[in-house]
This record gives C-alpha cells, structure tokens and sequence, in this order.
C-alpha cells in the first residue's frame, strides 16, 4: 500500500519550524528512531539561507550517525529513508525558502538543500559501511582466536560457550578432517570461501566449522554426520582442481572441548603417514593407519628388523632402490605380480627376477607367508625410517 506524505505547514512566527518534523520522518520511515536526525534540519535550514556546503564538522557528525545506526541494528536503508523524508517534510518549513522573495531564489536554496541532502546520505553511508567492515573485522579476529584455541587445545574451559557462537557442539563426539595440498590454503582465501560456500549449499551445515591452521584447510564435523567429510573431500577437489596434488586425513571421534585438539592431531598425523609411505588415494583415515603407529611406537625393534631384513639389499647392482620399490608395489598390489608389474610398467619377468634376487640376498622369500610378512613390515620401515637415506 503506497505511503501517504502530508508535509507540515508553514509554521507561525516564534514557533519551531521542526518541531514535529522528526517524528512525522520516523513514521514515514517505518519506525526508524527520530533521533538519528539529530542537528541534521538545523544543518539543512542552514543551508537554505547561505547557500554554502556542509562544512566538514557536519558531515562528520552525518558519518557517526551512520555508525550509530549500524550499531543500533538500522538498516542502511532506513536511515536514508529517514533523513530524506525529513528533507522534504521540512522543506517548506526552512528559513531560505520561507524567506524567498521569488522563484530563482527558492530554486537556489532547493539547489543547496538537496546537494546538502546529497553529501550528507554519502556520508552517513561511509559511516555505516565502516562500522560493518569493523565489526566483519572484529568477528574474523574471534573467529580466528577461537579456531586457534580450539585446534591448539587452549582455554579449554571456555571453549564450549564460546563455540555455540559458531554453531559448534563441543560436548558430542566430533571428527576433524585436514587437507594439504601444493597451494597452501589461506584463511579467507578464494579456496577456503568455495569450499564453505558449496558444503553449505549441499548439507546441512548446522555444527560444521570449515576454517584454516597452519595452511591445512580444516573441516570439524559431528561424528553423527557421515556425509559431511565425504562431501567435504569432493568440494575440496572442485575448488583445487585437477592440477593441484592434495590429500585428506580424517582424525578418529573424539567428545568434548579436548576432543577436537586430539582429532584434529591425528588427521595432521594420518597425513604425514601417508606422505612418507607414499600412500595411494586422496583420503587417509587415522583409525586405518593405527598398526603403522604400532610400528613406530617401537622404533628401535624397527631400525633392528630394517637392518636384518634388508641390508643386504645394499650389494644389489644400481643399489636397494629398485628391489624396495618393487617390493612395495608387490604386496600393495595384493602378491600379484602382473599387477605389480602394470604399476611400475615393468615386464612381469623383471619383477619375477627381482623378487628373485630378493630371496637371494636377505634369504627372505615372497612365498613363504611368514618371511614375507617380515620383508612387508621391513619394508613399510624402510618408508617410515627413511631407509636407507
């Protein structure tokens, strides 16, 4: 239903020409408070009768009145709405066209008014833009703290209440999954900001944080969510394309503020792991890659085992390289040495001929199950100890 305007009358001698103006704007203005307009028709009446601009201590107090509404929860909108149709309202009402003694008079303190009217809604837009670009600011700086406490497990007191502003439930269980790639990820970058933004449009992102540490790009889950990190993996492989190298670790759920922190540890392990043993596949899940931390836990027994196992490697023509690649190829290809070979495009018969030469200089056989456990496990050594760099 369209507004209906009626401006004040001319005001008697000895009257306040505004006094009502403010409120008959805040009606106008679906509601917006009156006092926003504050000095601002003593300023316009100014104007009408010296034809000078607003001076800079005027459109600074318009600029604070801007950041006052934005405070105050006003819509940019209504703000303007409010202090043009108190322009119009008080038009009739100011001294320069009260005083006007014929029409090129009243067309220049029009043309004062409106430009004044002009600059004063610019900066009253300044002034709410930059206090919403200060609170973004503000809200990033929290955003950023809480993040860092919660993946670094500080302040784990006051986490739980602290999340709730994010959406997080830090008393259930949670998983944490972690991506590295070739392009560190930023925080607020182009790769972060897809991600969130199409894992936002494809599942219900109520208690799911996507943020960064570190250059990894971070996604925190419910563990009663199973969807969420396989459509987190996928989003990830839009947003990095096909060129970038990157993979996922999935740490194993965890319950409470405390939990993340342990999550989020273990996906930036399972990522390591993987690394190091060069494992194929994009995402690596810590609750898979437990007998390998098995093995580490010991590390000595597995220095031991590498030696005995494999030093004699050592001897081999064009060095033990070769043979543990082939080796490793071998067991990740299920004891098939056809497919061993397509991996590594070799002839089936040098792969044959190099497992031979294996059992010929450790006296360790692929075809007997318990020596080649022992070669599989001194070869996963190998990977993890960096042998025989």
């Amino acid at each position: 239903m369209a507004r209906t305007r009626r401006a004040p009358s001319t005001p008697e001698h000895g009257v306040n020409p505004f006094a009502d103006v403010a409120d008959m704007a805040s009606r106008d203005a679906h509601g917006v408070p009156g006092d926003l307009l504050e000095g601002y028709l003593e300023e316009l009446d100014e104007v009408s009768t010296t034809g000078r601009p607003l001076r800079p201590d005027q459109l600074r107090a318009r600029r604070e009145v801007g950041t006052r509404a934005a405070e105050r929860g006003v819509s940019l909108h209504g703000v303007i709405d409010l202090h043009l149709s108190a322009t119009w309202l008080a038009w009739r009402s100011l001294s320069g066209v009260r005083q006007a003694t014929g029409a090129d008079a009243v067309r220049a303190a029009g043309e004062a008014v409106f430009k004044a009217a002009d600059v004063a809604v610019t900066a009253i837009a300044e002034g709410y833009e930059e206090a919403q670009r200060w609170a973004v600011r503000q809200e990033e700086s929290f955003r950023r703290e809480f993040v860092d406490d919660l993946l670094d497990g500080r302040n784990l007191g006051q986490l739980a209440e602290r999340a709730e502003r994010f959406g997080l439930r830090l008393a259930g269980s949670n998983v944490v999954a972690a991506v590295r790639s070739t392009r560190p990820v930023v925080d607020g970058g182009e790769v972060a900001r897809a991600v969130e933004t199409s894992l936002g449009l494809r599942v219900d992102f109520r208690d799911v944080l996507v943020t960064t540490k570190d250059g990894l790009l971070i996604c925190v889950t419910p563990d009663a969510r199973p969807d969420v990190p396989d459509e987190f993996v996928r989003q990830v492989g839009a947003a990095l394309g096909p060129d970038t190298t990157w993979r996922v670790g999935l740490g194993r759920a965890h319950s409470g503020p405390g939990g993340v922190v342990r999550s989020f540890e273990q996906a930036r392990y399972a990522l390591d792991l993987a690394e190091r043993l060069g494992l194929p596949g994009r995402l690596h899940k810590a609750v898979d890659l437990l007998v390998y931390q098995v093995l580490l836990r010991d590390s000595a027994a597995l220095q031991d085992l590498v030696s005995v196992v494999l030093q004699p490697l050592r001897t081999a023509r064009g060095g033990p390289e070769p043979l543990l690649e082939t080796l490793a190829a071998y067991f990740a290809n299920g004891h098939v040495a056809a497919a061993c070979a397509r991996e590594l495009h070799l002839g089936v018969r040098t792969v044959t001929y190099r497992l031979q030469r294996v059992a010929e200089l450790t006296g360790y056989s692929v075809d007997d199950p318990a020596q080649a456990l022992s070669l599989q496990v001194a070869v996963l050594g190998a990977k993890l100890l960096d042998w025989p760099g």
